[in-house]
């Protein structure tokens, strides 16, 4: 196990370098950073582009470009921002953001996810089973942004009118101003109160893709020899079941979410533009598609990079976990 580990991570690390040196030529072809000078009126010298162009770097070779931008991203140095202040600073202060945004939301996504499947593939074709397929296509066929703008309109407002208190909130991820006074439990429960909606959000348009991936997998073994066996041998429907079926039906939907996290991270991009989250996707939006910086694009697309190898990484080690065959694969 260790050994496999060890080789995963190195294998994870190539393929940060080749998403980096992507990543790099993507914006780099993409991203002028003298457009927002073009347009003024009167338009500066050529004098002025020069000297700017030298400045940035411009002038440099593409390769050469790359491997100070990688050795300062190795670094945790993004860059300056256009307005001359530190990328990495602000993106670590995104990133706590909407890190617990994703975060809860594959926890949810996945626990929901593996619960409905498995129902769905044990009682199949029963009435529960086609409540729950009814409701996930219901929710794959929602836009993200009208589910999100359905939760605020109707669901904050009907809980909060039951209670007869604040207790989900729909705008920002705390309350403005309340870390400056307060701490401790006072400000948690305010952020898990900002928190609900944009994680019920994000997490039910994965879980009901990753239900339907999981309820096949629990079919198909479900069919299998040595879950007869096992039947046969005496061992209830039950523990049949969670002990030898749900292991190996797990497998299928460890792939997938992995695979899924680039996708929550669009999502969240969309759904903190809808609850006025200050994270990473108001980020690259307003500071860098917006301003047309490029560092800030660099900087998001290398951290959501690192995010998708790091889950890619966690469910190679579970694959193994799951089933010790592949260890010596």
């Amino acid at each position: 196990m260790f050994f496999f580990t060890i080789r995963r991570i190195l294998a994870s690390v190539l393929v940060l370098l080749v998403s980096s040196f992507l990543v790099f030529a993507l914006a780099a072809a993409s991203f002028d950073p003298l457009s927002k000078y073009y347009t003024r009126n009167p338009r500066p010298p050529q004098s002025f582009f020069d000297n700017l162009r030298e400045q940035l770097g411009l002038n440099d070779n593409f390769f050469v470009r790359y491997w100070h931008w990688l050795s300062g991203a190795l670094t945790g140095d993004f860059g300056k921002t256009i307005n001359g202040s530190s990328v990495s600073q602000q993106l670590g202060t995104r990133i706590m953001v909407t890190g617990r945004m994703i975060i809860a939301a594959v926890i949810l996504a996945v626990l929901l996810a593996i619960v409905v499947g498995v129902i769905g593939a044990v009682r199949q074709y029963r009435p529960s089973d086609y409540a729950f397929t009814f409701l996930v296509y219901l929710l794959i066929a929602l836009p993200t942004f009208w589910f999100a703008a359905l939760l605020k309109e109707f669901v904050a407002g009907g809980i909060n009118d039951l209670l007869g208190s604040q207790v989900l909130y729909t705008i920002g991820e705390e309350t403005p101003g309340l870390s400056l006074y307060a701490s401790g439990w006072e400000l948690w429960s305010d952020r898990l109160g900002h928190l609900i909606l944009p994680t019920v959000s994000l997490a039910m348009l994965s879980f009901a893709a990753w239900s339907r991936f999981q309820r096949a997998a629990m079919l198909d073994v479900l069919g299998s020899d040595y879950m007869r066996l096992a039947r046969a041998k005496g061992l209830t429907y039950r523990r049949t079941v969670v002990k030898h079926g749900l292991r190996n039906a797990l497998i299928p939907l460890t792939t997938v979410v992995a695979l899924g996290i680039g996708t929550l991270f669009g999502g969240a991009v969309i759904t903190e533009t809808v609850f006025v989250w200050h994270g990473m996707g108001e980020y690259l939006l307003k500071s860098g598609i917006g301003q047309n910086d490029i560092n800030v694009v660099l900087g998001w697309l290398l951290v959501s990079a690192v995010f998708v190898v790091v889950f890619n990484l966690i469910a190679d080690i579970l694959y193994a976990v799951l089933d010790p065959r592949i260890r010596l694969a």
